[in-house]
């Protein structure tokens, strides 16, 4: 041996024994990469949220018109910053909604009449916690902005152990525009089915590893009623929380330091 070779540790396992004991363990390895992941990693991320978010305990279960109105049910909740709000939306595929002015006002009403798309189409004010809604966002649907999908949040002054706010949110369906039934105003009208928009906007945002659901049954005490502008609607009653997922280090250190004796064992460390 040269002065150059590197030095020969004589308790090494040889390569042979090293892939037997590789193969033995790989089926032990993959058992207890799932045990940790099912019982341990997210029943911990979950036990963090047995109470929920604080603001669930004075959620509103309805949305409001500027005039006091009953309008759309809250039907789906988000617990995040604003920016993982925008960027889960966009992951979706929804587009934030411009704000009501003068200007888009009148592209709204002239682009429904043309049958032309406007994707950032204003949607009307609704009412939570006295304020309107903080966000919106929508997904085209037909030629034009008179049937889309759209969805409304409202952030809470209330924030969780990671000082993140919740996000009360109402999804329908606008099936066409018309007048209101209660007001006579020139409004949208929106599909009585508001759980199917529900799980459509979660089930696109499902799509997303980092995001996780978790359905909450008898949030809406009423399962039937009518919104601002006098559209029935029914629902099952449960709200579906969406929740930003632990960042992959912090599982990944938790493997990590859990499987580190196996590791050592594999390598043929003491």
């Amino acid at each position: 041996m040269s002065p150059s070779d590197p030095p020969v540790d004589d308790n090494a396992p040889p390569p042979a024994r090293r892939w037997r004991r590789l193969a033995l363990l790989l089926p032990l390895l993959m058992l207890a990469l799932y045990l940790l992941g099912s019982y341990v990693a997210l029943p911990q991320f979950w036990r963090s949220y047995e109470k929920h978010h604080p603001a669930l305990a004075e959620a509103e279960r309805r949305a409001q018109t500027a005039v006091g109105i009953p309008g759309d049910p809250i039907n789906l909740a988000f617990v995040g910053t604003e920016q993982e709000l925008l960027q889960a939306l966009k992951g979706a595929g929804w587009v934030p909604a411009d704000p009501i002015t003068w200007g888009s006002s009148v592209k709204i009403a002239v682009d429904s009449l043309a049958h032309r798309a406007y994707l950032n189409a204003p949607v009307s004010d609704l009412f939570v916690w006295h304020r309107k809604q903080d966000m919106a966002f929508e997904q085209a649907f037909g030629p034009d902005p008179s049937r889309r999908h759209h969805v409304r949040f409202w952030r809470s002054q209330a924030l969780d152990e990671q000082g993140r706010p919740l996000w009360l949110a109402a999804a329908t369906f606008d099936r066409g525009v018309g007048v209101s039934h209660l007001t006579g105003q020139v409004t949208h009208h929106i599909d009585g089915d508001v759980d199917k928009e529900r799980d459509k906007l979660a089930a696109d945002l499902a799509r997303q590893p980092t995001l996780a659901q978790e359905w909450l049954s008898g949030f809406q005490l009423e399962m039937r009623g009518r919104n601002g502008g006098g559209d029935p609607y029914f629902t099952d009653g449960r709200l579906c929380v969406i929740r930003v997922a632990p960042p992959p280090g912090d599982l990944l250190g938790a493997a990590q330091q859990f499987f580190a004796p196996v590791l050592d064992l594999l390598s043929g460390r003491p």
